[in-house]
């Protein structure tokens, strides 16, 4: 259940979390700055990301708001992975958009160092464009022969979508996706790994044993090897890296950030 639901209850513990008084001043800090809306619809998804059980998994989360790349590269579950931006980004109300050519937020996050497997992950991308073309949107790859990726891409020509997370083609789930828009999240555990759009899966498959990336992760594209590639243009409104999530979390979790993008008026 989510906890914004409980009125007082969770007016009383939003009002001192650590956690995301620790985030609104690392975003201070750094010389970014949060409207009051964006102060409540953060205290909000941090309720509701631990309501749903959801927050212990996570590692890394930017919820992309501030307006600014000081804001947007903060992690709101803690200091570690703050992002580092490079040039090329146009900063919003409404989220974070590369211009397809040479910007990507460089996250720092590592997933083998991290406690990240094949079959114990996640990563996710809140999507406000709906484009095709021949671009990843986030995530990294440990060498350039596809066997250790950890990456989504939401509408590449022709109109797939894909996670990867391992070896290339075995422990790819795809499915054909014609609006590039909405929340993507893709999640492996010890059972299967599957492609989840908007709260509801799309595909599930059973990997192999592989290896996933030991580079660090990027946004707005896929860092392959430790050069970027697959430049992107759509608009990033959040993201995420993290340890597996049950059914029950991954359909949560969808509903925690959906509601946490309508807050801001920026929900697709």
């Amino acid at each position: 259940m989510i906890l914004a639901s409980h009125g007082i209850i969770a007016s009383q513990i939003l009002s001192t979390d650590p956690d995301w008084l620790a985030y609104y001043n690392r975003v201070v800090t750094a010389g970014g700055s949060l409207s009051t809306t964006e102060q409540n619809a953060t205290k909000t998804l941090v309720a509701d990301l631990k309501s749903a059980g959801i927050w212990s998994a996570m590692k890394a989360i930017y919820p992309m708001v501030g307006a600014s790349a000081a804001a947007c590269a903060q992690n709101l579950k803690s200091a570690s992975f703050t992002g580092t931006f490079t040039s090329g980004w146009t900063f919003a109300s409404t989220g974070a958009t590369p211009n397809g050519s040479s910007a990507y937020m460089d996250t720092g996050f590592i997933p083998t160092s991290n406690g990240l497997a094949y079959n114990e992950n996640h990563i996710s991308l809140y999507s406000r464009t709906n484009i095709s073309g021949a671009t990843y949107d986030i995530g990294s790859a440990g060498n350039i022969l596809s066997t250790q990726l950890y990456t989504l891409f939401l509408r590449r020509t022709g109109d797939n979508a894909a996670y990867d997370t391992g070896a290339f083609p075995t422990n790819r789930a795809a499915f054909t996706n014609t609006n590039s828009q909405g929340f993507y999240l893709g999640n492996s555990n010890s059972t299967n790994a599957q492609y989840w759009k908007n709260g509801i899966s799309q595909i599930t498959i059973t990997p192999s044993s592989s290896s996933i990336s030991n580079v660090s992760a990027y946004v707005g594209g896929m860092n392959e090897a430790n050069v970027n590639k697959f430049y992107s243009t759509r608009e990033v409104a959040f993201a995420s890296f993290g340890l597996s999530l049950t059914n029950t979390q991954a359909s949560n979790f969808y509903t925690a950030v959906q509601a946490f993008q309508t807050t801001l008026s920026r929900n697709v």
